[in-house]
């Protein structure tokens, strides 16, 4: 079954971005993809196990951050009490993807304009 998280409580520290989650992630492994869901207004980084993927919501709340993230090209780091997972090629995806939004309609009004605004 695929699961939902939410990255939360974003904070700079030793030049990396780290985001907390509210259920554990050490049977996540990083898939280096992001998705875009244009109805909640969120990036969609994905994780996999043996069995299925999970997705990692980046709501508008912590687009602030992504931002720093990526024009210092800072690593990303989820949190879960004291696990921790790198999202690897994480600023790379997010600025691919970004760059795709910006003017393209088929992400929606409501998105592009928020992308165009923040990023």
């Amino acid at each position: 079954m695929k699961k939902k998280l939410t990255a939360m409580n974003g904070k700079i520290t030793e030049n990396q971005i780290t985001f907390t989650v509210s259920e554990a992630i050490n049977h996540l492994r990083p898939a280096e993809q992001i998705l875009v869901d244009s109805d909640q207004l969120s990036f969609i980084y994905l994780m996999e196990d043996h069995e299925d993927y999970s997705y990692i919501a980046f709501p508008e709340e912590t687009w602030e951050l992504l931002k720093t993230a990526v024009k210092n090209k800072l690593p990303v780091w989820l949190s879960f009490n004291n696990e921790q997972v790198e999202l690897s090629q994480f600023t790379e995806e997010l600025d691919y993807i970004i760059s795709n939004i910006r003017g393209n309609g088929n992400y929606g009004d409501q998105m592009v304009s928020k992308v165009e605004e923040n990023f």
